[in-house]
């Protein structure tokens, strides 16, 4: 598929400003990430769900976490939910897809720019498929649910007290709190974070969604 390119250099210095605060490694892979950005992918039909709207990611370090430096960036997000298969797209503000993830019954795979192309990158759990790849876990397998204001069914969770009409829960280790809910639908923000453990970073990942599921 050769729909990338290459991305002006003011235009990735504005997106990803702290490329150069991060460990060797990740930063490397960051600089493959933002010069062969891609157009924007479209997503696949067929979804029964989709959602779009912006995002801000912070990802701080651990005490025992040496390859990364705090970090802090913002876009916009596509999501598109099938009765057995998701795809999430990370896109910078000038329409760049800088990642796509994408899970169904058999794997997680991760697309990211690569050499005027796509590379693809496959795992059994895709947040497991983030860290590996880009040097922190993401949410991806709970955001179908938790954008709808819930946890996702089949896995543990553990609600959490909340007096301001906001709903709190945890699960797969991030602390989520979904936007006071109206009319018993969810609001339009979510909040997700992760603490630092295990050597992995803290993340904080904020939701901003542009309307109600389309």
């Amino acid at each position: 598929m050769k729909t990338c390119g290459s991305t002006p250099a003011a235009a990735i210095g504005a997106w990803w400003p702290a490329a150069r605060a991060i460990a060797r490694p990740v930063a490397l892979l960051l600089a493959v990430l933002l010069l062969g950005a891609c157009a924007s992918l479209p997503l696949p039909s067929g979804a029964e769900r989709s959602y779009a709207g912006r995002f801000s990611l912070a990802v701080t370090p651990g005490a025992d976490d040496s390859r990364a430096q705090r970090g802090a960036w913002t876009g916009r997000f596509s999501l598109a939910v099938g009765t057995q298969s998701m795809t999430l797209d990370l896109v910078s503000p000038l329409g760049a897809t800088i990642a796509r993830f994408e899970t169904d019954r058999r794997e997680a795979r991760l697309l990211v720019p690569a050499d005027g192309g796509l590379r693809v990158e496959r795992g059994a759990d895709a947040q497991a498929l983030s860290e590996q790849v880009l040097g922190w876990p993401l949410p991806i397998e709970g955001m179908p649910d938790w954008v709808e204001g819930r946890p996702s069914s089949g896995r543990p969770f553990h609600a959490l007290p909340a007096d301001d009409g906001n709903e709190r829960f945890e699960q797969d280790g991030w602390s989520v709190t979904v936007e006071r809910l109206v009319d018993g639908k969810p609001g339009r923000r979510l909040q997700m974070d992760r603490a630092a453990r295990d050597g992995s970073p803290a993340v904080a990942l904020r939701v901003v969604l542009d309307g109600p599921a389309s």
